[in-house]
């Protein structure tokens, strides 16, 4: 597996690329950004000449379906994703042959009783403290999906905290948990990276490329450019459409 998160394999130029965006909610909470996020998502697709498909039908998690998609994008899913453990099948073995995973927000909280699909997504979500301001650390500059960002981004959301993180990832964004009011965070949770907590990531896990962001819980998040541009950076990673996560000058 390469761990330089700047050398993925590269996609030509002519090579079109079709994306699902995957927006299925079982029973519990559904996020109302859902319209507004699959939009800015269509957006992205128009914007790099790529084609896409708009589901929350479990159904089409067939390997002749899938197979037809470079990447699946979660957008906003929740609670249970799958009808069937055949279903759960086509996903897992999908990744294993090098498939493009991004989950956006609420993904993290997708799946809860399937310990593969957490490690695979990087983790499962557990709770978040109250909406509110706090400021974002850019852990990795160089990265598609951060590089348009300012070093410390100041940043209003829901906080994630996921368990059962996978210690492979690869940290983008990491919040500050110093700027969370009320003592937020109980001083027994784990936190990494001495205060912070991981907030949007990427690795290779089992032959596929996931790349993950805790943010996006407000519906006019998904019109914020900074916004838009992480999710893009993220999309395209997955893609390989770029071949890094790296700056232009910083490529050999």
């Amino acid at each position: 597996m390469n761990r330089q998160y700047g050398m993925t394999p590269i996609t030509m130029p002519c090579q079109k690329i079709h994306i699902l965006i995957y927006t299925k909610n079982g029973h519990g909470f559904v996020h109302t950004n859902i319209a507004v996020c699959v939009k800015s998502i269509e957006g992205i697709c128009a914007s790099n000449r790529w084609t896409c498909e708009i589901s929350d039908d479990p159904k089409l998690f067939t390997a002749e379906k899938i197979d037809t998609f470079d990447c699946l994008v979660f957008a906003n899913t929740n609670n249970e994703i799958f009808e069937n453990d055949d279903q759960r099948t086509v996903f897992q073995t999908y990744m294993r042959n090098g498939g493009g995973f991004v989950g956006i927000h609420s993904t993290c909280c997708s799946e809860r009783r399937w310990p593969w699909f957490w490690a695979n997504l990087g983790g499962k979500f557990f709770r978040h403290p109250k909406l509110q301001p706090f400021d974002i650390q850019v852990i990795d500059d160089r990265h598609l999906s951060t590089q348009h960002l300012p070093a410390v981004w100041t940043w209003e959301d829901e906080f994630y905290l996921l368990n059962s993180l996978n210690p492979d990832i690869h940290v983008l964004l990491a919040g500050d948990v110093s700027t969370l009011k009320n003592n937020a965070i109980n001083e027994s949770q784990d936190v990494m990276l001495g205060g912070y907590f991981p907030l949007a990531w990427c690795h290779e896990f089992e032959g596929g490329y996931q790349w993950v962001t805790a943010l996006g819980h407000k519906a006019e998040h998904y019109q914020d450019l900074d916004l838009v541009k992480h999710i893009e950076g993220g999309i395209r990673w997955a893609v390989r459409s770029d071949g890094s996560g790296l700056k232009t000058e910083d490529r050999g």
